[in-house]
């Protein structure tokens, strides 16, 4: 078998990592192709898995709109995958980089496998553009390996043939147990923060930047001030989200404002905090196997069995909703150990099925 295994963002690489290590693993000829829609955070990622991409496409560019990030990963992936000839390519998630490579494959008349198929959250437009880009990459796809029953659910519910889709669970519970295998989370949590207790936050998503990134700043600073606690906040490198953060918190000491941080020292910080309050995708999927409950500052989720399991909460983003949130999480004990996502044997599954042997 030749799999080409595609791949562009941060979380892309924490989820394909693991299943193309397995392939690898097994002797397998396979193909890492990087886009690098979002260069550093995703090199960044490459080295916490030791991972050397075949190809690099290197899209990214300054102010890159989803129409421009489209046009040069097609441009640029139809040549590699002619010059290869893939048996299959593995796409991940819901980004522009997954959509367009299902699509080129598509167009080539090659199989698409879609690692974490079937999220809904039920709004083409929230989250933007991932509900939309998720949905088109499962018409596309042949296997569309789901992390949960309810993502099988929902595809069956859109009239996708049930032999296409296999529940596997979650890739990254395979990622976390490789890292947990690898490093000491305290002696990382120190180097970048002297704190035993904190509130974990991260903000990025593009629906959230403007007033509703705002409200949900001011709500948890309303928050802290009453509950004396600190915010440990990695800034994402958007400049759009970093002028709101100076603008809403960069003066209240309450929060530490960080870098970004590789994987590895996220995970660290994750496994210290009292609790995350996040608009991430892949944090909801990697909070529960930290035993940690997560606050939702969005107003849909495609993981509502991060809800329903009892690990989180859907908050809004209001000022008022974001505070009553927080006292909500403040108060919460975690009665279940059960992570609703996986138990770390997704990229054998995966394999397994692709090879034609079944689960």
């Amino acid at each position: 078998m030749k799999p080409c295994f595609i791949f562009g963002t941060r979380p892309e690489v924490i989820k394909v990592a693991p299943v193309y290590l397995y392939f690898k693993n097994q002797g397998e000829n396979a193909i890492a192709v990087a886009t690098a829609q979002h260069r550093e955070m995703m090199d960044m990622m490459l080295q916490v898995f030791d991972m050397e991409p075949d190809y690099d496409l290197n899209v990214m560019t300054h102010n890159q709109s989803l129409n421009s990030i489209v046009a040069r990963v097609m441009e640029r992936l139809e040549p590699v995958l002619l010059k290869e000839s893939p048996d299959i390519i593995f796409v991940q998630g819901d980004t522009t980089t997954a959509f367009t490579a299902a699509l080129c494959g598509f167009h080539l008349s090659i199989p698409v496998a879609h690692i974490e198929a079937g999220l809904r959250s039920g709004d083409l437009y929230d989250p933007f553009p991932e509900e939309l880009n998720r949905r088109l990459i499962d018409v596309a796809s042949k296997y569309l390996f789901t992390p949960t029953k309810r993502a099988k659910e929902n595809l069956l519910k859109e009239g996708i043939e049930e032999k296409r889709i296999f529940v596997v669970g979650n890739s990254v519970v395979d990622a976390l147990e490789y890292v947990k295998s690898k490093i000491d989370m305290n002696s990382y949590r120190e180097r970048l923060v002297a704190l035993d207790d904190y509130i974990l936050l991260t903000l990025h998503r593009r629906e959230n930047i403007g007033e509703k990134m705002r409200s949900v700043l001011r709500g948890i600073a309303q928050f802290i001030d009453e509950v004396d606690l600190r915010v440990v906040f990695p800034v994402h490198k958007n400049p759009r989200v970093r002028e709101i953060v100076n603008q809403e918190v960069g003066n209240n000491p309450r929060f530490i404002l960080i870098e970004p941080v590789d994987y590895l020292q996220f995970l660290s910080l994750l496994d210290g905090a009292r609790f995350v309050v996040t608009d991430s995708g892949g944090v909801q999927e990697e909070a529960p196997s930290f035993g940690k409950f997560v606050v939702v500052a969005r107003q849909t989720t495609e993981r509502p069995e991060l809800i329903e399991a009892g690990f989180g909460l859907l908050s809004g983003t209001s000022q008022e909703s974001i505070y009553k949130a927080l006292i909500e999480a403040s108060q919460n004990r975690l009665c279940i150990s059960e992570n609703p996502f996986g138990d770390g044997k997704t990229s054998e599954r995966i394999y397994k099925i692709t090879r034609g042997e079944g689960i």
